[in-house]
């Protein structure tokens, strides 16, 4: 049975080059072969800044956007975040779309693809791996950063990864499959447990 894998657009900017970096990760991820890939894209879910009047440990969600989200989190095994760096952060879109839950996120992989000028996006990497550990989730130790990203598109504007960027995805979906693999059994035991309550 493949991992259901969420490719996470974290750029909801007019402009943006965060989908096609997705889909390199995508096509990436379809080569690994252990995958069901959905890119899912936070310009089209739409959150609003944390509007739900309960905590989100709570899951007592009023909104339809935001059940919508938690659906589209509970169901998956790993997570990819792509994510620029604004002003040496996270964009505040992928911030806000991860404090909007809380359960959803729990025993469930993720890696991150940044890209950038010259540091690739690293700052952006290293505050997301934290915060996305603060939600109970493994955040992969390395992560794929894509420097000077504008020099990898083609004339029909397709990003072309180099040698190091194909390496650096191919190791880190590779590791993803196995976390998502190895932390599926706990979540599966987790929710025995809460149901048994």
């Amino acid at each position: 049975m493949s991992l259901k894998l969420k490719i996470i657009i974290g750029s909801t900017r007019p402009g943006r080059i965060g989908p096609k970096v997705a889909d390199w990760v995508a096509a990436a991820a379809g080569e690994n072969g252990a995958f069901d890939v959905d890119v899912v894209d936070l310009a089209e879910v739409g959150l609003p800044l944390l509007d739900e009047p309960k905590h989100p440990a709570m899951q007592a969600y009023e909104h339809d956007h935001t059940k919508r989200w938690s659906a589209i989190v509970d169901e998956a095994d790993a997570f990819v975040f792509v994510t620029p760096e604004y002003d040496g952060f996270p964009p505040a879109a992928l911030v806000n779309a991860l404090q909007a839950l809380v359960v959803e996120w729990n025993y469930k992989p993720a890696a991150i693809v940044s890209y950038g000028g010259v540091s690739g996006g690293m700052r952006s990497g290293d505050v997301l791996r934290s915060l996305v550990g603060g939600l109970k989730m493994m955040a992969l130790p390395g992560f794929v950063p894509v420097p000077f990203v504008w020099n990898h598109f083609d004339d029909n504007g397709d990003l072309v990864p180099n040698e190091p960027m194909k390496d650096g995805a191919a190791q880190t979906l590779a590791e993803l499959a196995k976390w998502a693999t190895a932390l599926k059994p706990m979540r599966s035991a987790d929710a025995q447990e809460a149901a048994a309550a």
